[in-house]
């Protein structure tokens, strides 16, 4: 009958404890493994991240050049040529864009002045340039900038 007493680990499964320390004999004597002077042989040591073992690592061999806002703001970007699919009067939000597959991705969006927009809608998006702002208007529509 089997039962949890009489299970037991796969063969070869565990492996006994290196025993460090114990005698020329043992292959772990001595040193205990770690190899004669350096870091590695002394008591708490630990590499960086990054670290190649003294050879210059790669962040510090690659150029580097200009300089790299944290806090960019990277929008998606949707032409006025992109909305002629909605219906007139729609309101066009980043929902519904995203609903239409005009978008694709997760940031803020921005609508440019590219193309010409023929039907009023009421476009509610994070960032609206100048000219596209006007072509909405001109048409009969409100543009309504939101928080990105």
């Amino acid at each position: 009958m089997v039962d949890l007493k009489s299970l037991r680990p796969a063969k070869g499964a565990v492996k006994e404890k290196k025993r460090l320390g114990r005698g020329i004999g043992s292959g772990l004597g001595k040193t205990s493994g770690r190899g004669q002077k350096g870091a590695g042989s002394r008591t708490g040591a630990s590499v960086t991240p990054g670290f190649e073992g003294g050879q210059m690592p790669l962040a510090r061999r690659l150029p580097k050049r200009g300089f790299r806002n944290p806090s960019r703001v990277s929008y998606e970007i949707v032409s006025l040529a992109r909305l002629d699919r909605f219906p007139a009067n729609a309101v066009v939000d980043a929902d519904a864009l995203r609903r239409e597959r005009v978008v694709r991705g997760r940031g803020p969006i921005k609508l440019l002045s590219d193309g010409e927009v023929a039907k009023p809608l009421t476009v509610k998006v994070a960032a609206v340039s100048a000219k596209a702002r006007e072509k909405i208007v001109a048409a009969g529509g409100t543009v309504e900038v939101t928080k990105a």
